[in-house]
C-alpha cells in the first residue's frame, strides 16, 4: 500500500515512519459509525504512541494455542492497522495432555508467574504442574516445536507476506509453493547479494539459503557470514540492554496533548519524541562501542581469537550486574 519513489534504493527509519504514519493516517475509514469512528481513532492514537519502537522493538507475549493467538496489547495494534498478519510456531502439542493441562491458556508472562507460584506452593500436584510448564519452556527454548510449525504451515497463505516472531526477533515471512521462508537479514549476510531468503523447514534453524527466485544459493563465505552472526548478536544484546533503559524513561503524556492538535503538529511532536530516544540509543551504543575497544587494547592477548567477541558480550553484562545493585526489576 505503500509507494516508494522508483530511484530509491536506501531508506533511513525516520523516512519509513513517516510513511507509516502518513498511511495510518490515510487508511481511516471514512461511512462509519460514531462509535466505530471514535473505537477507530483511539486505536490510530495507540499505535502513534508506539510507532517509534518499530526501530528498536515491540513487546508481544504470546500464548501457546495459536500461530496467531498473542496477548491484545497496543503493540499489536499496529500490525492491524497496517493490515499484517503477525505468526508465531510456539505452541503446545495437543496430543501431550500433561503439558496441555500445565500451560493451559496462559500467555507467556502469565506462565512464568504461574511457574514461581507452583513452586512456592504446599500442594504437590501444584508443583508437579509447575515443574512440567518449566519443562516445556525450557524444551522450547527456540520458540518454535514441530506442531507449530506444522500449524504455521497449514495456516499461512501462498505468496502471503507476513511477520514471523521467533527468539523475540521479528522476521519477514512468505509462503512459496508450500514451503516457509525468511527474509535473510543478519550482518553477515550483508556482501551476499545473492542470499535473499532461508528455508524454515525444522525447529533448528538450519534452512536452506535461496535466491530472490527461490533457487538454493549457499553463501560464498561461510566463515565470513558465521562471523557476522556473532557481531549481529552482540549488537542484538545491546539493543536489548537500550530497551530496559527505555522503559524507565518517562513515555509521552498523552493526556496532556490538547484534544484540537492538527495532525501536523501530533506528528512533530512524534518526530521530536522519535529523534530524542533515537539519538539517546545510537549514544549509548557508540558509548559501549568505545568501552569495548579500549578494553580490548588494555586486556593482554590470549591466544584466543574469539576474545575479542567475549569482550563484547563481557562489557554490557558488567553493567547490567552494576545496574541490578540499584533496581528492581518485575519480571
Amino acid at each position: 500500500q505503500i509507494k516508494l519513489p522508483p530511484m530509491m534504493e536506501i531508506i533511513t527509519a525516520e523516512q519509513l515512519m513517516e510513511y507509516l504514519g502518513d498511511y495510518i493516517l490515510d487508511a481511516k475509514p471514512k461511512e462509519i459509525s460514531e462509535i466505530q469512528r471514535l473505537n477507530y481513532e483511539q486505536n490510530m492514537s495507540d499505535a502513534m504512541a508506539i510507532l517509534h519502537k518499530l526501530q528498536t522493538g515491540l513487546d508481544v507475549n504470546v500464548k501457546f494455542t495459536g500461530v496467531r493467538v498473542f496477548e491484545y496489547t497496543p503493540e499489536c495494534i499496529v500490525f492491524d492497522l497496517l493490515d499484517i498478519p503477525l505468526y508465531h510456531g510456539w505452541l503446545v502439542d495437543p496430543q501431550v495432555a500433561d503439558i496441555v493441562k500445565a500451560v493451559g491458556n496462559c500467555s507467556y508472562n502469565q506462565l512464568v508467574e504461574k511457574i514461581i507460584s507452583c513452586k512456592q506452593s504446599d500442594n504437590s500436584e501444584l508443583v508437579s504442574e509447575g515443574f512440567v510448564a518449566e519443562q516445556f519452556l525450557n524444551n522450547t527454548a527456540t520458540q518454535l516445536t514441530y506442531h507449530g510449525l506444522c500449524e504455521l504451515t497449514s495456516a499461512v497463505q501462498e505468496g502471503e507476506l507476513c511477520v514471523f516472531f521467533r527468539n523475540n526477533h521479528f522476521s519477514t515471512m512468505t509462503k512459496y509453493k508450500g514451503q516457509l521462508y525468511l527474509l535473510v537479514t543478519d550482518q553477515g549476510f550483508l556482501t551476499e547479494e545473492k542470499v535473499v531468503w532461508e528455508s524454515l523447514h525444522n525447529v533448528d534453524g538450519d534452512g536452506n539459503f535461496c535466491d530472490s527466485e527461490f533457487h538454493l544459493r549457499p553463501p560464498s563465505d561461510p566463515e565470513t557470514v558465521y562471523r557476522g552472526q556473532q557481531d549481529q548478536i552482540d549488537q542484538d544484546y545491546l539493543m536489548a540492554l537500550s530497551l530496559q533503559q527505555e522503559q524507565q524513561n518517562q513515555e509521552i503524556n498523552w493526556e496532556q496533548i490538547p484534544e484540537g492538535i492538527s495532525d501536523l503538529e501530533l506528528a512533530k511532536k512524534l518526530q521530536e519524541e522519535e529523534d530524542r530516544r533515537a539519538s539517546q540509543y545510537y549514544q549509548e551504543q557508540e558509548q559501549a562501542a568505545a568501552q569495548v575497544q579500549v578494553q580490548g587494547a588494555a586486556s593482554p592477548a590470549s591466544g584466543r581469537q574469539s576474545g575479542s567477541n567475549e569482550r563484547k558480550r563481557k562489557e554490557p553484562r558488567e553493567k547490567e550486574k552494576e545496574k541490578e545493585k540499584n533496581t528492581c526489576v518485575l519480571l
